[in-house]
């Protein structure tokens, strides 16, 4: 019996120092999650009034695919779970009136992005 107890704090030693090496990695996975980005804000008119049923155009530039968002009642839009090292282009819409495009770099390090879009411009036309 004195050899079986002698082996438990051994034991408890290995478990011990098994968690010690995972944990940190467990730590890495949960840190990366929060690493993604979200772009957000509001579409506006000229007059700063919200911009309801705007249609905002998320380009990433890398792959050159393409999200779109319709604003809600109060002209807000939302883009989650993005990647922190693709830059973004995102722009508005409505009716013959267009934003400027704004660029979100993968250099900006802020996970939480507020990009407001003035719907200021009238479209050109398609040729």
């Amino acid at each position: 019996m004195t050899r079986g107890a002698a082996g438990i704090p051994g034991l408890v030693c290995v478990i011990a120092f098994s968690l010690a090496l995972a944990l940190p990695a467990l730590g890495q996975d949960q840190k990366g999650d929060l690493q993604l980005r979200t772009i957000h804000g509001t579409v506006v008119d000229k007059d700063e009034n919200p911009a309801p049923a705007s249609v905002v155009y998320l380009l990433n530039v890398k792959t050159q695919s393409v999200k779109t968002y319709i604003a809600d009642d109060g002209g807000l839009y939302r883009f989650s779970g993005l990647d922190p090292n693709v830059d973004y282009e995102v722009h508005a819409e409505k009716g013959s009136m267009t934003s400027s495009t704004r660029t979100v770099s993968s250099f900006d390090s802020r996970r939480d992005i507020e990009v407001v879009l003035k719907l200021s411009h009238v479209k050109k036309a398609a040729h």
